[in-house]
């Protein structure tokens, strides 16, 4: 169920969006990531309040509570305006509850699923956000934030040792604590035939006590799109690494629906860096449905054993992997349903879907 209402505060109007959903198909899921323990566990809902004019001088204060099967997460931005020249101020405190399966999860039925390795990662973060003036074709956002992350069991006790007693931190202990610096840009400019889009991902953990994290890590994603008749062909490559201290959920997970489709999320591998490829071919059927043909191919560039503990090689993870296949998209006034039949180096199928309420 859901339900929107307007609430007039003065001159100001404050929003409020709640959905809730029981989710009863998850019941009927082959191979869930975890057992449900009751009725509750299916349920999931959203929660959305926005004020803009909290103080009266224009500040906007945005509260956004999503809970999923299996993971939670509360965001709480607080905006004050200023000029348009100048970066743009957001306060931001975050806390999440998601599985790590990317990195610690079990990969099976010939790496095209994976499943729970009984770590889940609670993180708590807050601090300032920094939005540059765009520009004609960039734009760019800086951050600070204090970061605390606790893994934690699929029953809520903290954990620092995985299943074959391996640390699941940088410090060992029951949590890490870090202050990170966060450089984001990227650059875009299109035509009526072609588009061009690169993105730079750069964080640096700063040492303000001797316990906390320090690393640097980058990470890029190049994408070019180019229309070819009436067939459009989108190509991108991602790759990043990761230098310094390092938890094992911090490394680069390959393979799913996001990397290298026809594996599981992280079935491939996980490293200190990491390199993925990706190309499809869209063409149109009707006005409503497109077909669309893709490859997909990703390594961690030799560097899963350089991860503590090295889960990539204790899983039977290859390191590499190629997924090829089709799919159709199809659009409508209700949004964008995508279906794609995906099939990696071992040979196995693996059908994956997916719906957006955009409309287009």
């Amino acid at each position: 169920m859901g339900a929107q209402k307007s609430i007039h505060a003065g001159k100001a109007k404050i929003d409020f969006n709640v959905d809730f959903t029981h989710k009863l198909c998850a019941a009927l899921m082959l191979s869930p990531f975890r057992n449900s323990g009751s009725p509750l566990s299916l349920v999931i809902g959203s929660l959305c309040i926005k004020h803009p004019n909290l103080f009266g001088r224009s500040e906007k204060l945005d509260v956004l509570w999503d809970k999923g099967l299996f993971d939670s997460n509360v965001l709480i931005a607080y905006r004050k305006p200023g000029p348009e020249w100048l970066p743009q101020k957001s306060f931001v405190i975050q806390n999440s509850i998601s599985p790590e399966i990317g990195v610690h999860g079990l990969p099976f039925d010939n790496f095209s699923r994976t499943g729970s390795g009984g770590i889940n990662l609670c993180r708590l973060s807050a601090g300032l956000d920094l939005n540059e003036p765009a520009s004609s074709h960039w734009s760019s956002k800086t951050s600070i934030k204090f970061e605390h992350v606790r893994p934690i069991n699929d029953d809520g006790r903290s954990i620092s040792r995985d299943l074959d007693g391996f640390p699941v931190t940088c410090s060992g202990s029951y949590h890490d604590s870090m202050v990170v610096l966060k450089q984001d840009s990227q650059f875009a400019k299109a035509d009526d035939r072609s588009f061009n889009r690169f993105t730079l991902q750069i964080e640096q953990g700063i040492p303000v006590l001797s316990k906390w994290l320090i690393f640097n890590r980058f990470k890029f994603v190049a994408t070019k799109g180019v229309q070819l008749g009436p067939a459009f062909l989108l190509t991108s490559l991602t790759g990043g690494s990761i230098v310094g201290d390092i938890a094992p959920y911090q490394a680069f997970a390959i393979g799913g629906l996001g990397s290298v489709r026809g594996y599981g999320e992280g079935a491939i591998g996980s490293g200190r860096s990491c390199l993925v490829a990706n190309s499809e071919l869209t063409f149109p059927l009707n006005q409503m449905l497109e077909g669309a043909i893709f490859l997909d191919c990703g390594t961690d560039l030799g560097s899963g054993h350089h991860v503590p503990g090295n889960p990539a090689l204790r899983h039977g993870k290859p390191g590499n992997g190629v997924g090829l296949g089709y799919g159709l998209r199809f659009k409508s006034q209700f949004g964008h349903l995508q279906v794609d039949y995906a099939i990696n180096a071992l040979q196995q199928r693996t059908l994956y879907f997916g719906f957006s309420n955009l409309a287009p």
